[in-house]
């Protein structure tokens, strides 16, 4: 059996299936080894702000260091020489000043970029960079807002009525359908208050505890801001004079049919309802029109579903068959609509009447919910628009 090698050996081809390097926790790197090194690019003892790939490399980038803005500046100038070369030769009529200056604003803008991308990812390699109690990180919110903001305004079209109803300051919790097999749906909505509200403000999205389970997702919805669905954090959120986004259906609402579209599942037991009344905090109601067919869930893969132990593996018209580019989803056409906050601060009753109003006032959002989605489905054209 080969030896494993530890971080600082002396870097030796090798055709291993992982790195030959332990993790912290002593066990076996499960990363592929970067070409022509037994080590991954975390662990290769040049140190993890080295580009991945060795010599042979990506694009020939083998072992150049993020610290070392020569060689970035000459490979970059390299491959701006060749694109600058395309552009006159499509147009050479252009003066050779043009293809000066042009070559001179492309490598400018291009070292600017890449100067703040390489930092940003030292940072976060290198843990120099701040999070809040729940793990919200504005620096990556910003950084993922132009992709972001490309799927609200450009690829969904994302419509936005009622926000006059959303506070400007103060608790309230915000209580949505749920949809589109992977739930875009609480990005959307807090992208609407966040890009459109007068006065924006970040939503704090419950999810389910299933996600927290999963490696990288969990990290992302952290960095996100959003929370694990459990009564304590939605109560300490609230108590605490933010906006929370719960969605009741739960799993129930991700795993609906495409013949099931738009018809509201349980809303659970209640828990949101008991949450407000405790922090007395307003209910607004917010229904979400589109995100039902960005991924037309046909069938239920329950076998498999069984086998990794999720709730359902949806199977659509472009997934499993396409693979991973099935997980793409359709351009539809969103409606976003918040309702009047049903307000609750005031509400007198005795702890025995508590069971009563829960269920009374849960079928009441749920009502508010289903009511303006059918109302914006007899208004809609179609599906894209």
């Amino acid at each position: 059996m080969a030896k494993r090698n530890k971080v600082g050996d002396s870097p030796e081809a090798s055709s291993a299936v992982t790195c030959a390097a332990n993790n912290a926790t002593g066990t076996r790197c499960r990363n592929r080894p970067a070409a022509g090194s037994p080590f991954c690019w975390l662990h290769a003892p040049q140190g993890p702000r080295a580009w991945p790939g060795g010599s042979a490399g990506i694009g020939g980038l083998g072992g150049m260091a993020f610290s070392d803005p020569e060689q970035v500046e000459r490979l970059l100038r390299q491959i701006l020489d060749e694109l600058v070369s395309i552009r006159i030769a499509q147009a050479p009529s252009e003066p050779l000043a043009d293809e000066k200056a042009l070559r001179a604003l492309m490598m400018e803008k291009v070292l600017d970029f890449l100067q703040d991308k390489m930092e940003f990812i030292r940072r976060r390699v290198d843990g120099e960079y701040e999070v809040d109690e729940w793990g919200r990180d504005e620096e990556f919110i910003r950084e993922i807002r132009p992709l972001v903001q490309f799927f609200y305004y450009k690829y969904w079209r994302v419509s936005v009525s009622g926000l006059e109803n959303i506070p400007s300051e103060g608790r309230a919790l915000m209580v949505a359908n749920h949809s589109g097999v992977i739930p875009w749906d609480a990005l959307m909505i807090t992208t609407a208050v966040a890009e459109e509200h007068p006065r924006p403000r970040p939503v704090r999205g419950l999810h389910l505890t299933m996600a927290s389970e999963i490696p990288v997702l969990n990290l992302l919805m952290a960095r996100m801001g959003m929370v694990q669905a459990l009564p304590e954090n939605a109560a300490r959120l609230l108590a605490h004079d933010e906006l929370a986004l719960v969605f009741p259906e739960g799993v129930k609402g991700i795993g609906k049919l495409y013949s099931e579209r738009y018809q509201l599942a349980r809303f659970g037991r209640g828990g949101f309802v008991r949450v407000a009344l405790q922090t007395k905090s307003p209910i607004i109601p917010v229904s979400v029109v589109g995100a039902e067919e960005i991924h037309p869930h046909l069938h239920n893969l329950e076998t498999l579903a069984s086998l990794l132990k999720v709730p359902y593996v949806p199977m659509t018209p472009t997934f499993p068959a396409l693979g991973p580019l099935g997980l793409i989803p359709l351009p539809t056409k969103w409606y976003i609509h918040f309702d009047r906050p049903i307000e609750i601060q005031n509400m007198n009753y005795r702890p025995s009447e508590e069971p009563l109003l829960v269920s009374k006032l849960t079928n009441q959002v749920r009502d508010v919910i289903q009511k303006n989605i059918w109302e914006r489905l007899k208004k809609r054209k179609s599906v894209f628009r």
